[in-house]
């Protein structure tokens, strides 16, 4: 395996490895290093894939530099590997919500991470971001995503996610099929009544780029990506309880 490195935004990186036994077409795992002043990871990847994803990084930056580590949620293939870039980088801290600061990170971090308020937004230098809690929204009760309000790109995590290797980045195109796809094989996403708000609300941003964890990112009308994927969500949810 090799993980490739694409910017996919001005100073937003996608670091991409493609497990190929996941599915019959392959998986991607995504990281996104925005390099800045504070530079800061999304996604650590698993912790067998750490020497990948650091060879990756290091293509970019010096990996000790790395100031901040986030990631969607609580899940080996989100921060598995968050205590190795612990180690590595010795000024790095985790940034997250404090829902999920207190239920696991508090414990689960070898340094104290550093919790953060919803909306919540932080100059890195060069690029400010913005913390944005989305509890169950793909899954997880301390699920979040992070808004880079420079480039306006969304690291949205678990959302769109879809199978198969390809392109770093898509433009224009219909993202929404292959999800609800993945969808049917994983059954991940959790469907409330708070999913398709919680998704029209990321709609409200406009974001010029998605960042997937799993999948291409996607430049184009990333409103209407998002608003098409929250009425998909909500027809299903009317479908399940009727």
């Amino acid at each position: 395996m090799d993980t490739s490195v694409h910017e996919i935004a001005d100073g937003v990186y996608r670091l991409s490895t493609c497990l190929p036994d996941v599915t019959p077409d392959g998986f991607t795992m995504n990281q996104y290093l925005i390099d800045a002043e504070e530079p800061l990871l999304f996604h650590t990847g698993l912790r067998g894939l750490f020497p990948l994803v650091s060879d990756a990084v290091g293509r970019v930056i010096d990996p000790t530099r790395l100031r901040w580590i986030s990631f969607g949620h609580v899940e080996a293939d989100e921060c598995g590997a968050m205590n190795e870039w612990l180690a590595l980088a010795p000024d790095a801290r985790v940034l997250f919500n404090r829902l999920g600061c207190m239920v696991s990170l508090s414990d689960l971090a070898d340094r104290p991470p550093e919790p953060v308020g919803d909306g919540e937004r932080r100059d890195l230098g060069g690029h400010v971001v913005r913390t944005i809690v989305t509890p169950h929204v793909p899954h997880g009760w301390e699920a979040q995503v992070i808004y880079d309000e420079t480039t306006g790109t969304l690291l949205c995590g678990d959302l769109f996610s879809r199978t198969g290797d390809g392109p770093a980045l898509v433009h224009d195109t219909d993202i929404v099929t292959p999800a609800l796809a993945a969808d049917e094989i994983f059954g991940a996403t959790a469907l409330t009544t708070g999913t398709a708000p919680a998704i029209r609300g990321l709609a409200e941003l406009a974001p010029r780029t998605l960042a997937l964890m799993h999948g291409p990112a996607y430049a184009g009308d990333g409103a209407a990506a998002l608003s098409g994927l929250a009425d998909a969500y909500a027809a299903r949810l009317r479908q399940a309880v009727a």
